[in-house]
């Protein structure tokens, strides 16, 4: 999430930005110009009101003490009595103030948690994937005396991947792997974080794999992009005196735990809701129903990716500035919805619901963020170096990038049985943005107060597209897979020869 005041001072770049990234600024940013305004008026008389008030009581209380004495004069009751009633009416006007000012100021902030993140400066222009920038490649594609086979043909064959089953046990979309492919896969996974934290120096986490929304929203996934996430629903409904209702939510209403509502309209003026029974065969509707009386359904989020549970480990916490930066990996199942994507990748394991994947995440000063971004990637390319897979990096342009990426690189793999290459990592700076959502903060050396840090992340690697890689570049002409040398030890063995499913 950008700074209001960065955006209010910086409107006409935000503006350019936006349009860089191939949004609409009136359609990200809406009335922002008019709700700022509205709202520093709105602060102004709040601010005016407060002081006139403070300004009254000074006056006020020299007369009450004069009038417990009884030495107050007619003209100074006349006066205690005038003051007394512009107190009583500012108190009157001052909670009406406060709710015109919170209104404007959750108007404000929706709009901010839908800004993407600002490009830097080194990012190319550009609509889409087309603009992308070639950075390096490394190594060879392999060269065989035979047309190579797509993973599909080689797994199956192998009898080491069952799409058929997984489909039966699950549905579309999800894989099941035997014998020396499972094996391969979990051969990935050791050797992925054994490189990362005995030669890299991160230091290795299991995070949990589902996260509140809290967390979701501090890295980015929400409220933008829900319908690309598994929500997984809870019969639990707590208090959450800072949380905003929005529409479609799920509430209890004090007294009534029994009966669950939908929030239909929001009302931020009175700080009211209109609520709807949840139920399709009861029309009930209540309107004006305070904020303060609704408890709020706890859903679950299964993760899409270790960034999120791994990011959030430091939400609302303040680091030293010795600690920094902090290097974090972690191997997690990840899920997506895959939304949008119907009809794409239908072949093979490349687009699936659920895959695993080893991240790498970093929390840095904001003057190390882009040396560590590069290291970062560094880290994730040396895994397809040991492994010997023909790569290349790519600067992704502004209209290719993340929500919430300043910069990314993504790392894409060449595939021998498909003739091209395919992202395998992404790997991104996303500055202070994260931060800010997630309130992720260390204190500088010699300086008074607090910052945002910068964090950064990224794939080091997806295995299910290594997995793939392997046994696409590997292929040989019997139909066998030789599995690279650096991943004998981990398999137990230094070949994949068909077997029975």
């Amino acid at each position: 999430m950008l700074d209001l005041a960065y955006v209010r001072e910086h409107l006409s770049l935000v503006e350019e930005k936006l349009r860089s990234r191939g949004a609409s600024p009136d359609e990200v940013l809406g009335n922002f110009r008019e709700i700022d305004k509205r709202r520093r008026t709105q602060v102004q008389a709040l601010e005016a009101a407060l002081a006139r008030r403070n300004e009254l009581s000074k006056k006020i209380g020299p007369l009450m003490g004069s009038e417990k004495k009884g030495t107050i004069t007619p003209e100074q009751r006349t006066e205690l009595q005038s003051l007394t009633a512009e107190v009583s009416k500012l108190k009157e006007q001052i909670p009406s103030l406060e709710q015109q000012r919170d209104a404007a100021d959750a108007e404000l902030r929706a709009i901010l948690t839908t800004i993407p993140n600002l490009p830097h400066d080194s990012v190319p222009v550009g609509s889409d994937e087309h603009a992308n920038k070639e950075i390096k490649r490394w190594g060879e594609p392999p060269k065989f005396d035979f047309t190579p086979k797509p993973h599909w043909e080689l797994g199956e064959h192998l009898g080491v991947l069952d799409l058929e089953r997984a489909s039966k046990l699950t549905g579309a979309r999800f894989a099941l792997y035997w014998d020396l492919g499972a094996k391969l896969e979990r051969a990935l996974m050791n050797f992925m974080l054994d490189l990362h934290t005995r030669e890299h120096g991160y230091t290795e986490v299991l995070p949990p794999y589902m996260v509140n929304a809290a967390s979701m929203f501090g890295t980015g996934q929400l409220p933008k992009f829900e319908q690309d996430l598994f929500k997984v629903p809870t019969d639990r409904f707590e208090k959450d005196v800072h949380h905003q209702p929005r529409i479609g939510e799920l509430v209890c209403v004090d007294g009534r735990p029994s009966a669950v509502f939908e929030v239909e309209a929001v009302d931020m003026g009175s700080r009211t809701v209109t609520l709807v029974a949840a139920s399709r065969t009861d029309h009930h509707r209540e309107a004006g129903v305070p904020f303060s009386a609704l408890s709020y359904d706890r859903a679950f989020y299964l993760i899409p990716t270790a960034e999120v549970p791994v990011t959030n480990i430091y939400r609302d916490e303040t680091l030293d500035a010795a600690q920094l930066p902090v290097s974090l990996t972690a191997f997690t199942p990840c899920w997506r919805s895959e939304a949008g994507s119907y009809g794409k990748d239908v072949r093979g394991i490349i687009r699936q619901h659920q895959f695993q994947k080893v991240e790498l995440v970093k929390f840095t000063k904001p003057e190390e963020s882009y040396e560590q971004h590069e290291k970062l990637t560094r880290d994730a390319e040396q895994v397809l170096e040991r492994l010997g897979l023909h790569y290349r990096r790519m600067l992704l342009c502004t209209g290719d990038m993340g929500f919430s990426s300043a910069k990314t690189y993504d790392l894409e793999v060449w595939l021998p049985g498909q003739g091209l290459f395919r992202e395998i990592s992404s790997c991104s700076n996303f500055e202070s943005f994260q931060a800010r959502r997630a309130n992720i903060r260390y204190r500088p050396e010699g300086k008074k107060g607090t910052d945002l840090v910068h964090t950064l992340n990224g794939s080091g690697l997806a295995i299910g597209r290594t997995w793939v890689a392997i046994i696409e570049n590997y292929q040989q002409a019997d139909g066998s897979v030789v599995i690279p040398e650096a991943l004998r030890p981990y398999v137990g063995a230094d070949k994949i020869t068909p077997r029975k499913m």
